[in-house]
């Protein structure tokens, strides 16, 4: 396995009008890694994990993905590298069939004669396979997604990226809203997937979720990355510790206002 890393962002900024969303970060992941990007609400998360998968341009700074310079102008680009995204509202769509959100808009199809069928059957069989791998079964892939548990329907956001050959999986607040079980459950997936090659992205306010599966940890406070660790370095209660204050200095700096 190559020592460098899978995907690698360099001196990365953003602003949107007169509010810096990130100062010159960098924020790396390993090939087959666990990475946690913990922090408060506004520390840049979400921007970061947009510029990264082409929703937002950066103002300055370098990607490489496998060791390469890319520029991702548009998610198409990052699908295109091996980036998949699995958002807080999982972008299923809750009336279509299981089958049918697993392979959207990437539908298989079969020619009779000069006509081109969507290839139903192995649409189904592949979801049953796939999902059965990863510990899911359905009881019919033709049922709808809106009668999933939110467990269930992570399952199949996840599986679908590990079928279409993700290499890079970011997974932003995955056990949002989840009861106890259900958590235990995704989290199980969050360790096959990693087990299965890929590289995981785990965006969280959960410091104990993302505690339990991660293997390095990096925290942003207000646009600008002020740690990074090794799980081995640092307890759950410390990461706790270290945003808590971040947050803290940040409102007494805005009590106070600015000085001189």
């Amino acid at each position: 396995m190559s020592d460098q890393p899978l995907v690698q962002m360099v001196k990365i900024s953003k602003s949107f009008g007169t509010v810096q969303a990130l100062k010159d970060v960098d924020f790396d992941v390993r090939h087959q890694e666990v990475m946690g990007l913990v922090g408060d609400n506004g520390a840049g998360k979400s921007t970061l994990i947009k510029i990264l998968t082409g929703v937002y341009p950066p103002d300055s700074g370098e990607i490489y993905f496998e060791g390469k310079k890319v520029k991702i102008s548009s998610p198409k680009d990052a699908r295109d590298l091996g980036i998949e995204t699995v958002y807080q509202d999982l972008a299923l769509i809750p009336l279509m069939s299981i089958s049918r959100n697993f392979f959207l808009g990437r539908e298989p199809v079969k020619q009779v004669g000069p006509i081109r069928l969507l290839d139903k059957r192995k649409m189904d069989e592949t979801v049953q396979e796939v999902l059965a791998e990863i510990g899911i079964r359905v009881r019919s892939p033709d049922e709808e997604v809106a009668i999933l548990s939110g467990g269930e329907r992570q399952s199949v956001a996840i599986g679908r990226a590990v079928y279409f050959g993700a290499k890079l999986l970011i997974l932003d607040e995955p056990t949002s809203a989840l009861s106890i079980r259900e958590t235990h459950k995704v989290l199980d997936y969050i360790l096959e997937a990693k087990e299965r090659g890929l590289s995981i992205v785990f965006i969280t306010h959960n410091i104990y979720h993302v505690y339990s599966v991660a293997d390095r940890f990096t925290i942003l406070e207000h646009g600008r990355k002020v740690a990074e660790f090794a799980k081995a370095d640092v307890s759950a209660e410390e990461i706790i510790e270290i945003i808590r204050s971040g947050h803290k200095a940040a409102t007494e700096g805005e009590e106070r206002g600015p000085s001189g």
